[in-house]
């Protein structure tokens, strides 16, 4: 089973059992999640000699998926399922580490001048990115480091890309932007106040600059919107569309603590939560650049929410007290992303770790919300 077939698997929420063979704790950590999912861990070492240990807890009549990190041990186990007499058995091409990094683009909406937009799902890890398409060009916002994706996808739709931006700084991924932009020949954007150490040139994002895709009047719009980091940029597309980036998120908010400065800067993500936000209409198309939990994920896998909804819904702008926000958003958090100084590093251009090396540095959950536990 491919990633993308089980990626459709997920978005439909059809039942799947899954047999995950990795150790307890790589399982524990992270792994595969959805709204019909059944999963059990049995490390592969447990089933070296035999699968019987396994056969009691995997129910018959659908389909059994088993996984691990890079296949082989899935394969082996698949096989010794089919022997002990089971069939509609799958294992996981490419395992957990294809899964961390296969991307799924899905259709959001159309844009007025007869343009469209494109979140590009990371589901195994839980990124967000975005393609905005117009008149044969396009931009790209938060790319991912699997640029082939966007690549492949331009190419089909016969589009350019002559834009990628980041709205910030990444510490849980490393970005694909700039390389992207240098292999194209395009412009490539990063707010100045999170470009201070970086080692390469960029375009700056400037609030109330325009960047334009194609010949429609199809604008990016950026707003300064610091919090999660002290450059954060959030984007209005088309008067339509609310590119959020780390700030906020359909079930949480940013956290702030990712450079170390958590202190200094959750003054700026409450203003820009629950003032700068507030000025903009309720009717924008919120779509940030993660998601924490497959709960977020919506009708054919987009991830969205209307502005309005998340400021009647989101308990991370259900806060009054500036007191208790402050203490939230400092003290209560999940576990900080894997190697998520060396991906800083990395993002500024500081060090240029292998690909092999960059998979190992972006393996689990993304951790970039308040409330991902």
């Amino acid at each position: 089973m491919t990633p993308h077939d089980l990626t459709q698997m997920l978005f439909q929420k059809q039942p799947v059992f899954i047999l995950d063979v990795r150790n307890e704790n790589d399982f524990n950590d992270w792994k595969i999640e959805g709204h019909h999912v059944q999963i059990i861990n049995i490390p592969y070492f447990d089933l070296m000699d035999g699968v019987e240990a396994a056969l009691d807890q995997i129910p018959e009549g659908q389909p059994v998926l088993v996984v691990c990190a890079k296949e082989g041990s899935s394969i082996f186990v698949a096989e010794q399922l089919v022997e002990a007499g089971r069939d509609d058995v799958y294992y996981l091409q490419g395992g957990m580490k294809a899964w961390s990094e296969y991307l799924e683009p899905v259709k959001v909406g159309d844009l007025r001048d007869g343009g469209e937009l494109y979140q590009f799902v990371r589901i195994g890890k839980g990124c967000l990115s975005y393609m905005i398409v117009s008149n044969g060009e396009a931009a790209i916002v938060d790319t991912l480091r699997m640029t082939d994706a966007y690549t492949a996808f331009a190419s089909k739709h016969h589009v350019k890309i002559t834009h990628t931006i980041d709205t910030h700084l990444h510490a849980d991924h490393i970005s694909g932007g700039k390389k992207l932009a240098d292999q194209l020949g395009a412009a490539y954007w990063l707010p100045e106040k999170d470009a201070a150490e970086v080692t390469f040139s960029y375009e700056k994002l400037e609030e109330g600059r325009e960047i334009h895709v194609g010949k429609s009047k199809i604008t990016i719009q950026p707003i300064y919107s610091p919090g999660h980091t002290i450059g954060s940029t959030s984007f209005i597309v088309d008067d339509t569309y609310f590119l959020t980036g780390d700030i906020l998120f359909v079930e949480s908010i940013g956290r702030p603590d990712l450079a170390g400065l958590a202190e200094d800067w959750v003054g700026d993500l409450r203003h820009t939560l629950y003032n700068r936000y507030r000025e903009l209409s309720d009717d924008l198309i919120v779509l940030p650049a993660h998601f924490g939990k497959y709960t977020e994920l919506g009708e054919g896998g987009v991830v969205s929410a209307r502005l309005g909804d998340l400021f009647a819904n989101n308990p991370g702008l259900q806060i009054k007290d500036e007191g208790e926000f402050r203490e939230i958003v400092t003290q209560n958090l999940p576990p900080q992303p894997n190697a998520y100084q060396e991906i800083r590093q990395t993002n500024m251009g500081k060090i240029t770790p292998s690909e092999e090396q960059q998979q190992e540095m972006e393996i689990g959950p993304n951790r970039c919300a308040v409330h991902d536990k």
